[in-house]
């Protein structure tokens, strides 16, 4: 049993995805980080100074500013401005990965140069002959 649990893991694919999911996993944090670092603070700016991670509604009935004094209280509290920054983490995820593919089948699916002739037409007869023919096998004229 141990032997093909070693070959079940040594196998390629299995590598492959390990290694996938551990840069993606760093990509989503990268992401994680343009969101929340560089892409929310100009647009809570734009909608009137919103930091999103602290828009909340307290299931409590009471109104906090901010996520900390909700915390701070023991609310139980719907925490919509983090759901919002998730939301933009999967688009943004999402679109490059659409990117990637696209890249990547436009490399991978690049159409394969025309094979050159092999067959030319008899000058005489018309009749399709192997380009290295010094006779046409259908006529017998000389070719030139």
């Amino acid at each position: 049993m141990l032997k093909e649990f070693k070959a079940f893991v040594m196998r390629g694919n299995v590598l492959d995805l390990a290694v996938g999911v551990i840069i993606g996993a760093a990509f989503g944090k990268i992401v994680s980080s343009l969101v929340d670092d560089i892409l929310m603070p100009p647009i809570g700016l734009l909608v009137k100074n919103v930091n999103f991670t602290d828009l909340v509604v307290g299931l409590n009935g009471k109104s906090y500013p901010t996520l900390a004094a909700a915390k701070a209280d023991g609310a139980p509290t719907l925490n919509y401005g983090i759901f919002l920054n998730t939301i933009i983490n999967f688009l943004i995820v999402a679109f490059c990965v659409f990117i990637i593919i696209q890249l990547v089948n436009h490399w991978v699916n690049k159409p394969a140069p025309p094979a050159p002739p092999t067959t030319k037409d008899c000058p005489q007869c018309a009749m399709s002959i192997p380009i290295a023919a010094k006779r046409c096998g259908h006529c017998t004229s000389q070719l030139a």
